[in-house]
């Protein structure tokens, strides 16, 4: 059976998270460095020592994610993995996917941190504060969240993201969110639960985060994956930098398509799903979408060793 590997999305940041690999490993703490550097700034005192709520601004937290899958992946590198020969697939839950094109050589390290800086700062940007909304629908089926959306007064509203066992999350204008969750509540969700989050990602509001990603997207240098990334919004592997160009910017205003990914994974012969970086967000949606796939996270010392016991 093959191997993917999978890199979080927004969320899994916590304070301290990826120190504990630069302390164990020079080339951990190279990527953080070199993730500073690219940023002006000391992103990495930021993710060791908080606070909490300047960690998890989408701008910090978008380049500090994936610092800390890079980190891991270096570790991995320097110690004999060979990305290609291993590991069939990349995929990253949404930002996640900038981690996996990294990963795959698409962009350089130091333009990841610039493109997600750029990106969390548009995304943040693009709707003003209070004007927009997410809510996590639990234990209704895609048509009934569908027609929920489909039915809101008030504005944008649509399905953000399919993260599978149950899990959909509705994003836009927040009146228009507030209807859908109660039309849900209605239609027998088990339960509607409004987000804590500073803007509507992944729907329509988001469009001009999606032109500042394009033209951002547009000047940067990207090489042919090492691996293919199968991306968010078309669930299939792709190869082609002009393509992930697109499939990246139609990203920010679409759907993050989770379980189909997962179930992408597990039809096309996938045994394993590691995941790289922060958290084991991935992992516990794995088990939940595919009780036939086997995950592991990696984000430590430890979990370093375990993988590269697992992949030789």
């Amino acid at each position: 059976m093959a191997i993917a590997f999978t890199f979080p999305g927004q969320g899994s940041q916590s304070v301290g998270m990826g120190r504990d690999l630069a302390e164990a490993f020079p080339e951990a703490r190279a990527v953080f460095d070199e993730v500073d550097a690219a940023l002006g700034e000391k992103l990495s005192a930021v993710m060791w020592e908080g606070p909490e709520e300047t960690l998890t601004l989408t701008a910090n937290a978008q380049p500090a994610l994936m610092a800390v899958s890079m980190a891991a992946i270096r570790v991995l590198q320097a110690r004999g993995l060979v990305l290609q020969d291993k590991v069939a697939y990349v995929a990253g839950h949404s930002l996640g996917e900038y981690s996996a094109l990294c990963a795959a050589g698409v962009f350089s390290l130091a333009d990841t941190a610039r493109l997600l800086r750029i990106r969390g700062n548009a995304m943040q940007a693009a709707v003003p504060a209070g004007e927009g909304a997410m809510a996590a629908i639990l234990g209704l089926d895609q048509d009934k969240v569908e027609q929920a959306c489909a039915g809101a007064e008030g504005g944008v509203c649509q399905i953000a993201n399919d993260n599978g066992g149950g899990q959909l999350v509705i994003s836009g204008s927040k009146a228009a969110v507030d209807h859908a969750a109660r039309l849900c509540t209605e239609m027998g969700a088990k339960r509607a639960l409004m987000l804590s989050v500073s803007a509507p990602f992944h729907s329509a509001l988001m469009a001009p985060a999606a032109e500042a990603m394009r033209e951002a997207l547009a000047a940067v240098e990207m090489n042919p994956p090492v691996v293919p990334v199968v991306a968010n919004v078309t669930v299939s592997p792709l190869s082609d930098p002009d393509e992930i160009r697109r499939r990246l910017v139609e990203q920010v205003t679409g759907r993050v398509r989770w379980r189909e990914t997962v179930e992408w994974f597990a039809a096309n012969g996938v045994g394993t799903l590691y995941e790289i970086g922060a958290g084991k967000v991935l992992c516990g949606l794995a088990r939940r979408i595919s009780r036939d796939t086997a995950t592991a996270a990696v984000n430590t010392p430890a979990d370093i060793d375990a993988a590269l016991a697992a992949l030789a």
